[in-house]
């Protein structure tokens, strides 16, 4: 019988930024992205932790010029197809051209779970340049399987090749995963993928339900590396598929080769699940707002805690990082 293929998306070079403060080097590029490629990824993303242009005082600034990290990555990239994110309000169709020219084939347009409707222009754009576009709906446990796939149908009707769900809190649960991609791999006509965070410690079993209901592209990072507790860890998943029988096109050995010589002797801190990414996936909150959330927290002497429950009530989503000193502020006038 022969094996179902699933397809790798590496974002270590993307949401893995985050948890190095964006400070990858093109040099550190070079290596990262020619060690994935030789050991089999489908698809290699690299951007700012936000997406192309993501590099601003909202979202933390780049160590090193975007495109030049790009450059280096197409250099060495000769069997994956290159990637990038793209964030519609953070970056353009210009500013996409512009990656395209420094090797990027393959863009991810992502938006809320609700808003598909704003990147339509983005994937027909991609679409005429010849790229591979991919509709990617974060914070994907804010609604219901139902308007998700009505969603998606907005991504495949402007062209896109395959949707991704991503649960950017790390908040879902199995069963929660597999009813939302089930939906989707059944109503539409294109493949679906899956993006985890392990904020709750549910990368890999998340995506392992993700497959069985249907997903046939999966996010992963070496080390798990990526924004609140990271994300699936690469090596594990590699290791967990071959077990389960999936064909992955990736050499086992090589890629813990790269995760444990190339990628950990670079991470600022080990990926562990702390209080405060711990809440992320409790209460439901993006988790890029976790650096934030803890200068925050120490700019007004609180618990980054009680800031990520709060920000959960108030259902926050992506771009409205600049709230979170708001919200911290309020709260420190309660304790007085």
């Amino acid at each position: 019988m022969e094996k179902q293929r699933i397809y790798i998306v590496d974002t270590t070079l993307r949401d893995g930024s985050h948890a190095v403060s964006h400070s990858f080097s093109p040099e550190q590029v070079s290596v990262i992205a020619g060690g994935l490629d030789k050991v089999g990824v489908s698809i290699i993303e690299c951007a700012h932790g936000d997406g192309i242009t993501g590099s601003t005082i909202n979202y933390g600034f780049s160590k090193y010029e975007e495109m030049d990290l790009l450059n280096a990555a197409s250099k060495v990239i000769k069997n994956a197809k290159q990637c990038i994110l793209l964030i519609p309000g953070i970056a353009t169709i210009e500013d996409m051209e512009e990656a395209y020219k420094n090797g990027a084939r393959v863009v991810r347009v992502a938006t809320h779970c609700t808003e598909a409707d704003v990147g339509i222009q983005h994937i027909q754009a991609a679409k005429k340049m010849g790229m591979m576009a991919v509709g990617f709906l974060m914070m994907v446990h804010m609604a219901s399987p139902e308007k998700l796939l009505e969603q998606a149908k907005i991504f495949q009707e402007a062209g896109a090749d395959y949707i991704n769900l991503a649960d950017s809190s790390g908040y879902l649960l199995p069963d929660d995963v597999a009813q939302r991609i089930k939906v989707l791999a059944e109503g539409l006509d294109i493949p679906v993928g899956f993006h985890a965070h392990n904020n709750l410690g549910l990368a890999i079993a998340n995506s392992i339900a993700a497959v069985e209901a249907g997903a046939t592209y999966i996010d992963a990072t070496c080390r798990g590396l990526g924004a609140g507790a990271g994300n699936t860890q690469l090596e594990v998943l590699a290791a967990v598929f071959d077990r389960m029988g999936y064909d992955t096109g990736l050499d086992l050995y090589g890629v813990m080769d790269v995760a444990e010589d190339i990628v950990e002797p670079i991470m600022q801190r080990p990926q562990v699940i702390k209080t405060a990414p711990l809440i992320l996936g409790y209460a439901g909150v993006y988790s890029s707002f976790l650096l934030h959330t803890y200068k925050a927290a120490e700019k007004f002497n609180l618990s980054p805690r009680d800031i990520l429950i709060e920000l959960g009530k108030r259902r926050m989503v992506g771009g409205q990082e600049d709230m979170i000193v708001d919200v911290a502020y309020q709260l420190s006038l309660k304790d007085k």
